[in-house]
């Protein structure tokens, strides 16, 4: 270890691409001889440019450098002699190189450091016979003569920390272009960004990977204590294993739902899968092959047979859950997470022998991100090998007086530390040992606060699923500076504009907001200040729909309010159910919706105005929900309620509801249109462009299905007018769709071809992937009669997605209308001819079926990931 690189070291990582396939295609023997040559290839590039080896496994190389320009030429050299080399059969060995250079520090096992993990990811992102380097390691080379570097932007990789930005190594003679890196921007996900790298757990994301391979395995369940770190690890394992799931890896955060039967609808929230849209999601999970990541499960175990019936749906779907006790279903592997390697105290540690430790590099990395000249020391190491070792291992207590290093010493957070597990030892008796640590730890941290700060920590554990500073203010008294400091602690996060706190932290806070005898205030104010915003976004609901998008941030807030409200006030409760029937429809909440109307329907407290709105809620829910039985049954009570009240708008709406409930239904459509004409009628008498828009465009939906084009044609101008002055480009885009409908139905293609594009274009900038289907649908029957080629791609493309995302059969006239010029496309084209434009649409993405659609000619390969 003598020679061995330490400070600023330039890391070399390079593996094979490939290998499993070589392996299979040669047979071990020959295999075996191959990788020999690889590596004497590989190991004369880097002796010859004075690389220390750190490790070598199988085809992978650890290497480290004195300098970052040794690296960059052992890297090119290795390149050229392996391209030149004669390998059998053809099979070339194609070799990936990822090039970082950080502070890190030489053990006898290795390194410590985190740009060893940035190090490895840079080269999992690489293709093979591709060079890759970091930013830092870029800058001190980009002037060296002879050294051409690849700027290629900015990359999540999968450690699921910051972007980096990636440049690549151009070698003479050798390819330069390659695809984009593998990284998390090539995959459907909604992982989270960590503000920090996972540091350890290197053998546990193995293993679990591992078992996620399985045949046998739907389910691996992370077990352990809060702040064990298990949504840390299923994170990373998730970010990982996103290559072997060409569906994506998606997050589903629990821990703000209380209601088990809400989990299903929440994993929907969470793929962007629309119950509104008619979207199943059973239908849509069943083809895919998927990762989901359920964290947070312990307080909604009652969720498990629907976390099961769920998987057993879709085979190709695989999840990872994180909870404080196993699911106890079928096809589930527990994991229990331990703590973190500890340093042995037996003998007194030196920074290098305790660096070694898991727990002591996790304190190191955090404390430096606190004091960035934090170093383990020789004189040091004592205190915080004891003080990982009193704190179990657990990353969230190590975290927490990570934190404290910007005011205390090591020793002197152990010497408090050791005050207070003396004085707070025990807890109760039927929790883990480690639990009843945690718990000391965070008196431990609760107690180093300022009487004020203790106080808002309190005040904030009433907020679900994170909060703004607004609501921090109004609810809890927060002042700006106050809630800094606890930022700074670590008690609070903050993500963009809203703030959180871990679980565990919440939860220890909330006990404290007990027994300070404060809690029922401040739930009341909680509750209070979620009604304003409740009923302030009900009043918006038609000018600013957009506003649905920010209640949607505060759904568990919501939840809680309501929660605290039923117990505490039935008439208040009733109210703000009734106020966000339109909310629970807009986002598909329908199950929540309809339970908690039913509910607060059955309070005998409800009455006047607030029992029609109730009415007006249930009947919106039923009747976009397809229960149309149920929407009639109560929307008559909700008409006569609003009647006897003299309120004629509203009685507008409950007939609008009825109306779509009639057309999702199936139902009588003269029924529907009389619905909707007279919802049509009302909005007109009180002057409301708003509700005209929408009843309007509703009645254009149903005369359309009956075959009414003269009277769309009539009213279909006006509402693309008022559309676009309202500024409204959801509506427009149905306004647009409408005129299309009836120019196809009378032949006049030029005229459809025109409307659907615009159509199309308002739909793709509201991000609504089902309307954009619909009218790739409609630009694909406009063009079936000239190009019918490209109307069999596009339609191919549009009907392809719109079965992955779960949507369930389209309206009976629509597909009467599909099947009508679609097999009058492929009358004009040879089978063949019409079997492969059909399969090449197959292959487009929804990108890039928008993107033939509106150049009107084919594109070679599918374009972006949608």
């Amino acid at each position: 270890m003598a020679d061995r690189p330490s400070g600023t070291v330039t890391f070399l990582f390079s593996d094979v691409e490939g290998s499993t396939r070589l392996l299979r295609a040669l047979g071990a023997e020959r295999y075996r001889s191959v990788l020999d040559a690889h590596r004497r290839i590989v190991r004369g590039a880097i002796a010859s440019h004075r690389g220390e080896e750190v490790d070598v496994q199988g085809d992978a190389f650890f290497v480290a450098f004195h300098s970052a320009q040794d690296a960059v030429a052992a890297a090119a050299d290795a390149q050229r002699m392996l391209a030149a080399h004669e390998w059998p059969d053809a099979n070339d060995v194609r070799v990936r190189i990822g090039i970082h250079t950080t502070e890190a520090i030489a053990t006898d096992e290795g390194y410590i450091g985190i740009g060893v993990h940035t190090g490895a990811r840079i080269c999992a992102a690489a293709h093979g016979g591709q060079v890759l380097l970091s930013q830092t390691a870029s800058e001190l080379v980009a002037e060296e003569h002879g050294i051409e570097l690849i700027e290629l932007g900015s990359f999540r990789l999968k450690d699921l920390a910051a972007p980096q930005q990636l440049h690549q190594l151009a070698i003479d003679g050798l390819p330069a272009r390659f695809p984009r890196p593998r990284t998390l921007d090539n995959h459907p996900t909604n992982l989270p960004l960590q503000a920090t790298q996972l540091i350890g757990r290197a053998r546990e994301a193995a293993e679990v990977a591992a078992l996620l391979e399985k045949d046998e395995t739907r389910l691996v369940t992370l077990t352990g204590p809060g702040g064990a770190g298990k949504t840390r690890l299923a994170l990373q394992v998730a970010a990982d294993l996103v290559d072997d799931f060409p569906d994506g890896a998606f997050f589903v955060a629990l821990a703000g739902v209380a209601d088990p039967e809400l989990v299903i609808p929440t994993i929907g929230q969470a793929l962007s899968v629309s119950e509104a849209a008619g979207q199943s999601l059973s239908a849509f999970l069943g083809p895919k092959r998927l990762l989901l990541v359920l964290d947070n499960l312990e307080h909604i175990i009652g969720a498990a047979p629907a976390v099961a019936a769920l998987l057993s749906q879709a085979p190709g779907v695989r999840a990872i859950a994180t909870s404080q006790e196993p699911l106890h279903i079928g096809a589930e592997q527990v994991y229990p997470l331990a703590p973190m390697s500890l340093p042995n105290l037996a003998r007194s540690p030196d920074a290098a022998t305790a660096l070694e430790s898991e727990a002591v590099v996790l304190f190191a990395e955090r404390a430096r991100a606190v004091q960035p000249g934090f170093a383990v020391t020789d004189e040091n190491a004592a205190a915080i090998a004891e003080l990982c070792v009193r704190l179990d291992g657990l990353p969230l207590a190590l975290e927490l007086a990570a934190a404290r290093t910007g005011l205390l010493s090591p020793e002197a957070i152990l010497a408090r530390l050791g005050q207070r597990l003396t004085l707070l030892t025990g807890g109760s008796r039927d929790q883990p040992a480690r639990l009843q640590t945690l718990r000391n730890t965070l008196t431990w941290s609760h107690d180093l606060l300022t009487d004020a700060e203790r106080g808002l920590l309190a005040r904030l554990s009433v907020f679900a699923g994170g909060f703004t500073l607004v609501a921090a203010e109004q609810v809890g008294d927060a002042d700006l500076d106050l809630l800094g400091s606890l930022v700074d602690r670590s008690l609070v996060q903050r993500q963009g504009d809203r703030f959180s706190m871990l679980e565990a932290v919440r939860e220890f806070a909330a006990e404290q907001l007990d027994a300070a005898g404060h809690a029922e205030a401040i739930r009341e104010r909680h509750a209070a200040y979620f009604e304003g915003l409740a009923v302030a976004a009900f009043d918006a609901r038609m000018q600013r729909p957009k506003v649905a998008t920010e209640l949607e941030a505060e759904l568990d807030n919501l939840r809680a309010a309501l929660d605290w409200l039923s117990g505490t006030d039935a008439a208040r409760y009733g109210r703000l159910v009734g106020r966000l029937g339109w909310f629970w429809h807009v986002h598909s909440h329908f199950a929540e919706g309809r339970a908690r109307v039913e509910r607060a329907l059955s309070a005998a407290s409800t009455e006047g105005e607030d029992r029609a709105q109730l009415l007006s809620a249930a009947t919106e829910l039923a009747g976009w929900h397809g229960d149309i039985a149920g929407a009639e049954r109560v929307g008559a009570e909700a008409i006569a309620a609003w009647r006897d009240l003299g309120r004629e708008t509203e009685t507008g709406l409950v007939r609008y509801d009825l109306a779509w409930g009639h057309f999702f239904a199936g139902g009588d459509l003269a029924v529907a249109r009389r619905l909707m004409e007279e919802s049509l009628e009302l909005s007109r008498s009180v002057a409301d462009p708003w509700l005209i828009n929408r009843s309007q465009l509703g009645l254009l939906q149903i005369l359309v299905a009956v075959g009414d084009v003269q009277t769309v044609k009539q009213l279909g101008p006006e509402a693309v007018e008022v559309s676009r002055r309202l500024g409204d480009r959801w509506s427009e885009h149905f306004a647009e769709h409408f005129l299309a409908d009836c120019a196809l139905i009378e032949g006049d293609v030029a005229e459809a071809q025109r409307r659907y594009r615009l159509s199309l274009e308002a739909a793709w900038e509201s991000g609504d992937q089902v309307e954009t289907c619909y009218e790739l649908q409609g630009m694909a029957m406009a063009a079936a009669g000239d190009r019918p080629e490209h109307a069999l791609r596009i339609m191919s493309a549009a009907t392809t997605k719109l079965a992955e995302l779960g949507v369930e059969a389209a309206p009976t006239f629509w597909s009467e209308l599909i099947e009508r010029h679609i097999a009058a496309a492929r009358r004009d084209l040879a089978e063949a001819e019409a079997d492969t434009a059909w399969r090449a649409g197959t292959d487009l993405s929804l990108a890039g079926a928008v993107e033939e659609a509106r150049s009107g000619e084919a594109l070679d390969a599918p374009q972006g990931s949608v």
